[in-house]
């Protein structure tokens, strides 16, 4: 039987204990192309009922609820083999960003931050309903591609594409890069976490990371990296001095450059305009550390929504750098990889797995306790 057009919709369920925001929610989702609202719940309980009765692709779930929270009910989702998509809201605050980040970890896909305590009309310029479409459809867009009619990467006509050389064996065998940079947006936190757990040794260079987030969730998110890793992984501040086997994580609403020598880099953070529709951006950190450390500089591109990084790697790969992209299919969104990859300024594209074999062999080494 042929598909519908409702059957191809995204069916999304809305869950919040709050009748507010379900019914703001709601309005928000009704103004959005290929989705149809399939149910509400007022709790964790019976949004688990809900998807054990009908198909959803897309659950909309606040973390904060009473009798059972948003982790408790991703983790019954977990133990249910839920194989459908989870955008979570969380608080502007230290313990939202700490439950957020929990949840990314749990397998949610994206989060927005919630607007407000209360959804009046002194608190935004627009309707509350429009303010939440602007922070959801985005992420929609990003996370179900094959539903949309415009995906973010066109890759089937390209026209005058700048040409790089490849990295080859012999000289992949001698790189070994004097500043790692690693950018990432949806679903980047959880790939990080993946891939720093398992960097237990030495970097024998700094580290810069650009990942798309607000204040406050940067700070937490370098703490729990710091924690997993047991490296020096901390939120930059201006002017700090980039030392060897440090990392550095861009701070939120600020983007990150490097500026001054090779043999005495600088942090840089301004409050210039968006970059990508994004502040942080990757684009401006990969640019200036192509400049400084030239052919010695490997760029990382992890998934993400947008195109972000495709300038930066560009520049690197004009230095004589090595840029690494994440694979498609371990991508939660390959939107910036695969604007790097449109381009083709790119090297290898890994899986995880093979990132952080590349990662141990060129900058996570046990030979820096070598005596």
């Amino acid at each position: 039987m042929e598909a519908t057009d409702q059957d191809r919709k995204i069916k999304v369920l809305i869950v919040d204990d709050s009748v507010v925001y379900r019914s703001q929610v709601r309005a928000a989702l009704e103004k959005i192309e290929n989705v149809s609202i399939v149910g509400v719940a007022a709790s964790g309980k019976i949004a688990l009922d809900k998807v054990k009765q009908s198909p959803v692709d897309l659950i909309i779930l606040d973390l904060e609820m009473p009798e059972m929270s948003g982790i408790e009910v991703l983790k019954n989702l977990n133990s249910i083999n839920f194989k459908g998509k989870i955008l979570v809201f969380s608080a502007v605050s230290k313990r939202g960003a700490d439950i957020t980040l929990t949840a990314l970890s749990l397998g949610a896909a994206d989060f927005v931050t919630k607007p407000g305590p209360q959804l009046t009309d002194s608190q935004f310029p627009v309707e509350p309903s429009e303010k939440i479409r602007e922070l959801i459809a985005p992420k929609i867009t990003a996370i179900f591609p094959e539903n949309n009619t415009n995906n973010e990467v066109q890759t089937s006509v390209h026209i005058d594409l700048p040409v790089f050389t490849s990295i080859d064996t012999q000289q992949w065998t001698t790189f070994l890069p004097e500043i790692l940079v690693i950018g990432s947006s949806t679903g980047g936190p959880t790939m990080l976490e993946r891939i720093f757990a398992e960097l237990k040794l030495a970097p024998l260079c700094p580290f810069l990371i650009v990942q798309h987030m607000p204040p406050v969730f940067t700070a937490t998110l370098a703490e729990r990296l710091s924690k997993i890793s047991g490296l020096s992984i901390s939120e930059a501040k201006n002017g700090m001095p980039i030392e060897k086997g440090k990392g550095y994580l861009a701070p939120g609403d600020f983007h990150m450059t490097v500026r001054g020598s090779a043999e005495g880099p600088i942090i840089e953070l301004n409050q210039g305009p968006q970059i990508n529709s994004v502040r942080p951006a990757v684009d401006p950190l990969f640019e200036s550390a192509a400049k400084i450390f030239k052919a010695r500089c490997l760029g990382i591109v992890l998934t993400g929504m947008g195109a972000d990084g495709k300038d930066g790697s560009i520049k690197i790969k004009e230095h004589g750098g090595s840029v690494v992209i994440q694979s498609e299919k371990s991508c939660v969104v390959f939107g910036m990889p695969g604007a790097v990859k449109s381009v083709n300024a790119y090297d290898f594209e890994l899986c995880p797995d093979e990132i952080i074999n590349i990662l141990k062999q060129k900058v996570f080494t046990s030979f820096r306790f070598a005596v």
